[in-house]
């Protein structure tokens, strides 16, 4: 995906022996976001946005009075660093009624900018740099450069099609002495795949035997599908000290512009956490923060609608893209659908997202960008459907094209 988003250096800064004088080798070892990258590609050529994925339709009517209403009381200047009273009893209020998990909102609860600061956040804190990380295959672009960033290796560990499910063994030969943590991201993005209580025990189970951090990833966790549950692994026996959740107010509420989430861990990891986010961000939206609280005192009913809602927007996108020629892999959770472009003669998943975009009008996301190690990413495309049914209509009628 390198020509995507290949940039000019400018000449002058650029040495005799070829290296930008003022790059860090950090920067060095990143690309520029590829999901991103296609939705300035979809702006450029009009193209209908499935590539990145943000709803299209209103966020809720109550969510966006509660933030205007903290403006206007001039909830405007910092809150405390690690978030705001309100919201974080907030947070642990969802967290009891939902999960029967405990948390001292005044210990235990970050408030951040987002899950991409609180993951970041959290990598900062409990690594040193040579330390290992274990990341499932295909996994969230973002936690490669996370990667990089805190300067640990990352262990591949496949996450297998048609179902998504991992090889035990292999699982257990990427922990190692040097191993600090395992990401997981469940409902996974891009896979759709939600882990069952007895893989997460497996998981814990490795994480107790080699004293490794879980760092969980939950930001879909309420939207599920065919009867799926999402499980904290916190949840599970000898997890509750050694999990870090993040999470954030995006999916769930419809609001990916808000940039608030947060970190829950057990005091010590939350103070090392805590002190990294304070000199990252210093803290999130003081108005969106009080308006969070209002989101997450939204009653059972919100969930399940909100669940059913997006159950109708994948059996739809499902339903086009299995017509035009598409191999879909259906997604238990989350909102993306990984689709096998095999039929369509293209060499590679990027050929194929640049002819999208340019020619049929649609902008999807390569699979090589959720892989580092196989190759099965080259034959794959992302799409996302959080979209109105007037937007999706529109990428039916698009992409019949390519029955022509």
């Amino acid at each position: 995906m390198a020509s995507i988003s290949e940039r000019r250096v400018p000449e002058l800064l650029v040495p005799a022996e070829g290296r930008p004088r003022f790059r860090s080798d950090r920067a060095s070892g990143l690309n520029e976001s590829v999901i991103r990258e296609m939705t300035r590609l979809a702006i450029q050529h009009n193209a209908v946005n499935l590539a990145q994925g943000y709803p299209d339709f209103p966020a809720p009517e109550i969510l966006k009075r509660a933030a205007i209403e903290a403006i206007e009381a001039d909830i405007n200047q910092y809150s405390i660093t690690w978030g705001a009273k309100p919201f974080r009893d907030a947070i642990a209020a969802k967290y009891k009624r939902h999960y029967q998990l405990e948390f001292d909102p005044e210990r235990e609860i970050t408030v951040v900018c987002g899950a991409t600061e609180g993951m970041i956040a959290t990598l900062t804190a409990i690594t040193n740099p040579g330390d290992e990380l274990v990341v499932f295959e295909p996994f969230y672009e973002n936690y490669g450069p996370d990667s990089v960033l805190c300067g640990c290796t990352r262990k591949l560990v496949s996450l297998r099609p048609p179902d998504w499910s991992f090889d035990r063994e292999e699982l257990r030969r990427a922990f190692s002495s040097r191993t600090k943590a395992i990401i997981l991201n469940s409902p996974n993005n891009p896979t759709g795949r939600v882990f069952n209580r007895e893989e997460l025990a497996c998981i814990a189970g490795l994480c107790q035997e080699f004293d490794v951090l879980a760092v969980t990833d939950e930001i879909y966790e309420h939207i599920l599908y065919d009867g799926a549950q999402h499980i904290p692994i916190m949840n599970l026996p000898g997890m509750r000290h050694r999990t870090v959740i993040v999470n954030s107010l995006s999916k769930t509420y419809s609001v990916t512009g808000w940039r608030v989430g947060w970190v829950l861990a057990s005091p010590d990891l939350t103070d090392s956490i805590r002190k990294v986010h304070d000199f990252l961000t210093v803290g999130a939206a003081h108005p969106l923060q009080i308006a969070g609280v209002t989101a997450l005192a939204q009653p059972d009913q919100y969930y399940t609608d909100l669940a059913a809602k997006y159950a109708e927007r994948r059996d739809a996108l499902l339903s086009i893209l299995d017509q035009v020629g598409f191999r879909c892999f259906r997604p238990q959770g989350a909102y993306y659908i990984m689709a096998d472009i095999s039929n369509f003669g293209f060499s590679n998943g990027t050929a194929f997202a640049m002819h999208l975009v340019e020619h049929v009008g649609i902008a999807a996301v390569p699979g090589s960008c959720f892989f580092a190690k196989s190759t099965f990413g080259d034959q794959i495309i992302r799409f996302c459907f959080p979209k109105k049914p007037e937007t999706l209509e529109a990428a039916a009628n698009a992409l019949r094209k390519l029955q022509e």
